[in-house]
């Protein structure tokens, strides 16, 4: 910030922006700081590096943080078709999934104008979905997601950071316009996909789907 605009918000009375700060020691953390998941109250925590590693650690905290990887692969060879998305009946075209381990099922949840939607779909319906492809099998309980994307007919499949689907969710709700979300939030989506794509590693060959 230059020094003529400190100044101009000292003379317009605001206040500059408050940094962010660790949720276990109060330490001030970068913009890209990483996060833990609460598992008590199903929330996202920011957390600095060193207590980010501690949450890595089997039992700290008696288990109820846990450090989000930022592992992200992607499977090319998933079996999920035009039929299968249709069996989960989410009414936009992107959805992702997590396991939660303290109710030991996947959550299905989807971007709207009022943030995430948890469907209420049957979960073995997810189950038979989600099993055309090996990313399930690898998904980490709590702190990873298995994200899907439609879009004309063709069907994307990552195993992404649950952070990372928690910010899409906050985008696009940010956004949404109208009916479909409008041109921006489309704009936004397409850009936040490339950039999965760009990062994502294909699921070993040992590991991907049979025919």
């Amino acid at each position: 910030m230059s020094a003529s605009t400190a100044g101009l918000r000292r003379f317009l009375g605001e206040r500059p922006p408050r940094p962010e700060r660790c949720e276990l020691c109060a330490a001030v953390v970068p913009e890209d700081h990483r996060h833990l998941v609460d598992t008590e109250q199903r929330s996202l925590a920011c957390a600095c590096a060193p207590c980010a590693l501690l949450m890595e650690t089997p039992g700290a905290a008696a288990g109820r943080f846990r450090a989000v990887p930022d592992r992200r692969l992607t499977d090319p060879g998933h079996r999920i078709d035009d039929q299968a998305w249709e069996a989960l009946q989410i009414p936009v075209g992107v959805a992702f999934f997590f396991r939660n381990a303290a109710l030991d099922r996947l959550v299905a949840l989807y971007p709207s104008p009022a943030g995430a939607t948890e469907s209420e779909l049957d979960p073995a319906t997810w189950n038979e979905v989600l099993g055309r492809t090996r990313l399930a099998d690898l998904l980490e309980p709590d702190v990873e997601a298995l994200l899907l994307r439609r879009t004309d007919g063709a069907i994307e499949c990552h195993l992404v950071p649950i952070d990372l689907c928690y910010a899409l969710v906050g985008r696009m709700r940010l956004l949404w316009q109208g009916f479909d979300g409008g041109a921006e939030a489309r704009a936004a989506l397409d850009a936040f996909f490339t950039d999965v794509r760009r990062q994502a590693r294909p699921v070993p060959a040992a590991q991907a789907v049979g025919p």
